[in-house]
């Protein structure tokens, strides 16, 4: 998909399509991402809730990962999980780990 110019985009920013921001992958420019302790994960779907970029990904009413495609490494998800079984790692840690 071509990047557009100014001129071509709708004023104020507003979005024309629902679901248009699947198309986009965000998370390139984040600084840290949510590192999630699966085993104390009782799939409350609390962070799932509160993500604003919808990364949070479900089967069969279950987390089952994070889509850091999308995630902007906002850390709401960390604050709100009543388990603490997210934390949020910054990109350097997660690189170094691997």
């Amino acid at each position: 998909m071509e990047p557009k110019v100014w001129q071509e985009m709708p004023p104020g920013g507003i979005i024309l399509e629902a679901g248009s921001s699947r198309g986009v992958e965000t998370g390139s420019w984040r600084v840290s991402r949510p590192v999630v302790d699966w085993p104390r994960c009782v799939h409350c779907m609390i962070c799932w809730a509160f993500c604003p970029d919808s990364a949070f990904l479900v089967q069969e009413m279950k987390l089952v990962d994070v889509d850091l495609d999308h995630c902007k490494g906002c850390g709401i998800c960390a604050v709100e999980c009543p388990r603490q079984c997210i934390a949020m790692a910054t990109e350097t840690d997660v690189a170094a780990a691997a």
